[in-house]
């Protein structure tokens, strides 16, 4: 493998206000008053980090010894976002600064349970980066793409950009799903080489695609009906992510479960799926096969829900002879 070879990564980059509540939003909302909604929760932290898809992604692939290139925007504002990337020698010449906008922003709030509610300002996500063939090739050589969340139309111009040049992407639409006609998500699916989920956002694609005889969601991997059956025939490879419960890897007939492996702490469980991205496509660079991807993809999973921020972890890539921990 030629490790001189980029990865590119099209999503967010924002500036993440990560507020921990320490009670359950269950017990604050009133399933038979859900129409007409008011909450507040009293939080008991706020940090400003580095953040967004796209950077959170490129960070973990750096600290894994790849090359990522950032496809995407940033404001007036991206000083010291720019500085961070710098110190992490996480290339630049793929983002686009937008002069009379600031940075995305993300407020996201996490309870005990590690359920998440974010309300993102989106400021530059919300004008188009522009991803086309001509910007592409300046990036060659390149091995593979993820298009993960973030401003729709480069989302779709990322999709049909790769399938016109025959670069291999994974699909992951993520928080975006919502914001994708159901044309749009099969346009980004159709063609990936994989596509990445969580158990939620699995039952959200299916409702988006209106696909029938499919069971509501389950946050489990031992309950997901009719709905990998359908996804599966999409992509050559589904990943189904269930937090602490691990998740499984789908390719073809095969059916790889893995273990999630137990931080050390749990301190905030945000940028974990971001984490587990990016551990997933280290393994196939290495020509890994799919259940050694998803061990190293939980291995690095582990490491930002042990530090308050997505970019606040630190660690070295173990040798290709690496014996994951027992708790696998």
């Amino acid at each position: 493998m030629n490790h001189k070879s980029k990865i590119l990564v099209s999503g967010s980059l924002a500036y993440d206000k990560i507020l921990d509540f320490h009670g359950r939003f269950g017990e604050h909302i009133m399933p038979d008053k859900i129409h007409k909604l008011s909450v507040s929760f009293m939080v008991e932290k706020e940090k400003v980090n580095f953040g967004g898809t796209a950077g959170n992604i490129a960070y973990n692939l750096k600290l894994l010894g790849e090359e990522p290139v950032i496809l995407s925007q940033a404001g007036q504002d991206f000083g010291a976002y720019k500085k961070w990337l710098e110190k992490n020698r996480i290339s630049q010449e793929g983002i686009k600064i937008i002069k009379n906008k600031n940075t995305a922003a993300a407020h996201i709030i996490t309870d005990r349970d590690d359920n998440q509610i974010t309300a993102l300002h989106l400021e530059t996500m919300g004008i188009a980066r522009g991803i086309s063939p001509t910007l592409i090739k300046k990036f060659a050589p390149i091995e593979m793409a993820i298009v993960s969340p973030g401003n729709v139309n480069d989302m779709l111009g990322a999709a049909r950009t790769y399938k016109k040049m025959g670069i291999k992407y994974f699909a992951d639409p993520g928080q975006q799903i919502p914001a994708l006609t159901a044309g749009q998500l099969k346009e980004l699916i159709y063609g990936a080489k994989g596509l990445f989920c969580n158990d939620y956002e699995l039952a959200l694609i299916i409702k988006t695609l209106k696909y029938k005889n499919t069971r509501l969601p389950v946050a489990s991997p031992q309950a997901n009906g009719g709905q990998v059956k359908t996804l599966k025939q999409m992509v050559e490879i589904l990943v189904v992510t269930y937090g602490a419960e691990g998740s499984v890897i789908y390719c073809g007939e095969k059916e790889i479960k893995v273990r999630a492996v137990k931080p050390k702490r749990v301190v905030d469980p945000t940028g974990a799926g971001d984490a587990y991205r990016a551990g997933f496509i280290k393994g196939l660079m290495n020509d890994w096969d799919l259940r050694r991807c998803g061990e190293l993809a939980a291995w690095v999973a582990r490491w930002p829900v042990e530090y308050y921020g997505t970019q606040e972890h630190f660690f070295q890539f173990p040798s290709p002879n690496f014996q994951f921990p027992n708790n696998f």
